[in-house]
């Protein structure tokens, strides 16, 4: 089964990802592979202009699988989901995330990833990591680049979940429709007014230069934090004691070490 549909419009100018696994659209390994084999695609099409991302059915993404996050899978998994972030950053093409319903953890963290939020107002976004014990390594950067320090901290050091209208406030999110079908309208809408009139080189050209320091920061902190997760913090009880406690559906018994 794929798990990524993929469509284009606007003469192939636009490109849009669809996340689909029947249900929470969970970011895993086959998602991943599916999405960086869509990425390495895209080095080839030089007159693209924007990839908006969205997830099937209600939700955005539940975020990444849990089950990829024990300590005998850990590196791999994070090797594998960071590479989707230096594969979007040396593309340096527009993209746009597309949010409905639930947008968590790895799901919230490709979402962020992106130059544009929309969203509708049944958008619900967090990093709940903390709360199994571990923490998101490129939101743990993207974040505080995207919306200050203190706003990212009261999300990655709570896990709390916020609702669409406080994603707009926090400024995490650039515009918010009333329901999917305004949505819809209002990302077209865009596609058509400020996305298709403009060059395709110099649109890239324009995402380098905007995020010169937003792609420095990921690229010089965001492997010293996929170390930091891998050789010190899946060493510890706590760690793989939230994990296992959230897969077997029970209290985590934490030991503080």
């Amino acid at each position: 089964m794929q798990k990524i549909k993929l469509s284009f419009s606007h003469e192939n100018t636009v490109a849009r990802v669809i996340l689909d696994d029947g249900k929470g659209n969970v970011l895993d390994h086959i998602m991943m592979e599916e999405l960086q084999d869509i990425l390495t695609s895209f080095k080839e099409m030089k007159g693209l202009k924007l990839i908006v991302f969205e997830g099937a059915g209600k939700h955005f993404s539940f975020g990444a699988n849990v089950d990829e996050h024990k300590k005998e899978a850990a590196a791999v998994m994070l090797r594998s989901f960071h590479q989707l972030f230096y594969s979007l950053k040396d593309l340096s093409v527009l993209t746009l995330a597309k949010i409905s319903g639930q947008c968590l953890g790895g799901g919230m963290e490709l979402a962020i990833m992106c130059n544009f939020l929309f969203a509708d107002k049944s958008a619900k976004m967090g990093q709940p990591e903390i709360v199994l014990g571990v923490f998101p390594p490129p939101a743990s950067i993207i974040l505080p680049e995207k919306i200050g320090l203190a706003r990212a901290e009261e999300l990655l050091l709570t896990g709390k979940i916020i609702s669409a209208e406080e994603a707009k406030t926090a400024g995490l999110l650039n515009e918010l429709f009333e329901d999917k079908d305004t949505l819809e309208q209002g990302v077209n809408s865009f596609i058509e007014n400020y996305i298709i009139p403009r060059s395709s080189s110099s649109l890239r050209f324009g995402v380098r230069a905007s995020r010169t320091k937003f792609n420095h920061v990921l690229t010089n902190f965001l492997q010293s934090l996929e170390m930091m997760y891998v050789n010190e913090l899946m060493k510890t009880h706590d760690a793989n004691e939230g994990i296992n406690a959230f897969i077997e559906k029970r209290k985590p018994n934490w030991e503080n070490y």
